[in-house]
C-alpha cells in the first residue's frame, strides 16, 4: 500500500454530473480530507462521439457549487492518448498481450449464434494462438488489429474490497479484453489503469457497477510489475421501486437539483447518507462533522434508496438555519431569475421589509423556489388565489361584506401593529356574529392566495396597511363580480 492517500473522481463528459457520481466524488473526497490526502479530477472524455466540452465545464460547476474542489487536475485523459498506446504495445512486447485481427462483423456472428443456442458469450481467443509470422503477414497487409490482454487460463483474482470484503473470481470466467481498439483509442481497462499508475492513486473509490471491472485490472497491474491500489466500491442508488436511479423517477443530474432550490450542503448531506452512516446515526451532519467521522468501513454494502421527500425535509432544515447573510441574496437572486422584483423597492424601508417577509417565510420554505412560488404573494400583487382554497373558505355569502369591512376599518385604525390588526378583526367577527377562524381564514386567501400561510397577523404587518387593506377589497370585488 502507498503511504500517501491519493485519490481520484474521473467523470466523462456524456452527460450531466448524476448524483450518483457526485456521491462518488464525495466519498473520495471525504476520504482524502480525513486523512490529509489528495483528491484528483481526470475527465474521462476518449469517448469522441458522446464527450462534449460544455458537459465538461457543467460536470466542473457542478462540482464546485457542492463545494467538492479537488487538488489536482483536471488530467484529460483525451491528452493521453500517446501514454495508453504505449502502454498497450509494452504489454504486448513483454507477452501479456496480443492483436487480435477479428473484424466487429465476425464477433457479431459469433456474438449471435451464442444467444441462439443460449449460452454465454465471451472471446474465444481465436487470434490468442496466432503465430507470429501469421500477425506480422496480416499487419504487413494492412489489416486493423485491437490488442487484447491475455488472461491466464487457470487460477483466481482475488481482491479485499474496503466495504463488500473477499472478492475472488475464476480466470476461466474472464475473457481476454480489449486494450486499444483498432483505431487507436483506448478501452476504459486501459485508460483507467495507465492513469491510476502514473498518478500514483492508493484508494480507488467508485461504483458497485465496477466490481466486474477490478479483477481485470489487477491482472494488468500484476503484469506491469505495478503496486495495486486499494479498492472500495460503493453500493448503488436506487429509486423508490428499488430500480436503478434514472430520469423516470424524477431529476438525477447535481444541475436540476439545483435550479430546483435545493441548497449544495443540504445535497451534500443527503448524498453523504446514501450508503454512509455517520456515528450516533445523525441526519444533519456539517461537512466539518463529515470530514471527521468519515470512514470506508461504515460504508453498507447494501443500495441505498433516493428518496425525494427525505431530501426535501433535509433542505428546508439547512433553509431553516441558513444565515441571513446566506439567504437573503439567494431569494433576491431567486426572485430575479422568475422575473419578479420586490414590491417593497419602491417604498421606504424597502430592505427592511424584504427582509422581514424572508425571515417570516423562512421556516416554511422546502427551497428556495418557493420564494417565488407558493410565497410569490409577498412579493408581487401578482398572484393567483388557490382554488381549492376559495372553495373552501370563501364559499360563505357573507365574505365579501366582511372583507370589505375589514379592509374599511383597518385602514381607519390609528396602530397597525399585531395586537392592533388582531382586535380589529375579532371585534369585527363578534360585532357581526360570525367566528373569528371564518374571517381570519378568509382574510388568508385574500392576501396570500393560499389557505395555508404564516399567522394572518404576521402576514399583514410584512404586507402593510396599503397592501393589505387594498387586497381585502380586490378579494371582496372578486367574489361580487364573480
Amino acid at each position: 500500500m502507498m503511504s500517501e492517500i491519493r485519490v481520484r473522481f474521473a467523470p466523462s463528459p456524456t452527460g450531466y454530473l448524476h448524483v450518483g457520481g457526485a456521491r462518488t466524488a464525495l466519498y473520495n473526497w471525504l476520504f482524502a480530507r480525513h486523512a490529509g490526502g489528495v483528491m484528483v479530477l481526470r475527465i474521462e472524455d476518449t469517448d469522441v462521439d458522446r464527450s462534449k466540452p460544455e458537459l465538461t465545464t457543467a460536470i466542473l460547476e457542478s462540482l464546485e457549487w457542492l463545494g467538492l474542489l479537488w487538488d489536482e487536475g483536471p488530467i484529460y485523459q483525451s491528452q493521453r492518448l500517446d501514454r495508453y498506446r504505449a502502454m498497450a504495445l509494452n504489454l504486448e512486447h513483454a507477452g501479456r498481450a496480443y492483436p487480435c485481427f477479428c473484424t466487429p462483423e465476425e464477433l457479431q456472428a459469433k456474438r449471435a449464434r451464442a444467444e441462439a443456442e443460449r449460452r454465454p458469450w465471451k472471446y474465444d481467443g481465436t487470434c490468442r494462438a496466432l503465430p507470429e509470422s501469421e500477425r506480422q503477414r496480416l499487419r504487413a497487409e494492412g489489416r486493423p488489429a485491437a490488442i487484447r490482454f491475455q488472461v491466464p487460463d487457470s487460477g483466481q483474482t482475488t481482491f479485499d474490497d474496503l466495504v463488500f470484503g473477499r472478492i475472488e473470481v475464476d480466470h476461466r470466467d474472464l475473457e481476454d479484453f480489449v486494450l486499444l481498439r483498432s483505431d487507436g483509442n483506448p478501452t476504459y481497462h486501459l485508460g483507467v489503469v495507465a492513469d491510476d499508475l502514473d498518478l500514483r492513486i492508493s484508494h480507488v473509490i467508485r461504483g458497485a457497477d465496477h466490481i466486474s471491472n477490478t479483477p481485470k485490472q489487477i491482472l494488468m497491474y500484476q503484469a506491469l510489475e505495478a503496486p495495486i491500489p486499494v479498492f472500495a466500491h460503493l453500493p448503488l442508488i436506487l429509486g423508490p421501486d428499488k430500480q436503478r436511479l434514472s430520469k423516470r423517477h424524477g431529476a438525477t443530474s447535481v444541475g436540476a437539483y439545483r435550479e430546483q432550490g435545493v441548497l449544495p450542503e443540504a445535497l451534500v448531506n443527503f448524498l453523504a447518507l446514501l450508503g454512509w452512516t455517520p456515528p450516533g446515526q445523525k441526519e444533519i451532519v456539517p461537512i466539518e462533522e463529515m470530514i471527521c467521522a468519515f470512514n470506508l468501513a461504515a460504508v453498507s454494502k447494501s443500495n441505498a434508496v433516493f428518496d425525494l421527500e427525505k431530501l426535501a425535509w433535509m433542505n428546508s432544515e439547512y433553509i431553516r438555519n441558513l444565515p441571513a447573510e446566506r439567504l437573503l441574496p439567494l431569494v433576491k437572486q431567486e426572485l430575479s431569475v422568475a422575473g419578479l422584483e420586490p414590491y417593497f423597492a419602491a417604498r421606504d424601508q424597502a430592505e427592511e421589509q424584504f427582509q422581514q417577509a424572508v425571515f417570516l417565510l423562512q421556516s416554511r420554505a422546502r427551497t428556495i423556489k418557493d420564494f417565488a412560488g407558493a410565497f410569490r404573494a409577498f412579493f408581487t400583487d401578482d398572484f393567483p388565489y388557490d382554488p381549492e382554497a376559495v372553495k373552501k373558505f370563501w364559499k360563505d355569502a357573507a365574505v365579501p361584506a366582511l372583507l370589505g369591512d375589514l379592509a374599511a376599518r383597518l385602514a381607519a385604525t390609528e396602530a397597525f401593529d399585531l395586537a392592533g390588526a388582531e382586535r380589529v378583526l375579532r371585534a369585527l367577527a363578534e360585532e357581526k356574529g360570525v367566528k373569528a377562524g371564518v374571517l381570519i381564514n378568509a382574510a388568508r386567501v385574500a392576501l396570500t392566495g393560499q389557505g395555508v400561510a404564516p399567522g394572518l397577523f404576521d402576514v399583514m404587518l410584512v404586507l402593510g396597511r396599503d397592501r393589505v387593506t387594498s387586497r381585502l377589497n380586490r378579494a371582496a370585488d372578486s367574489m361580487k363580480s364573480g
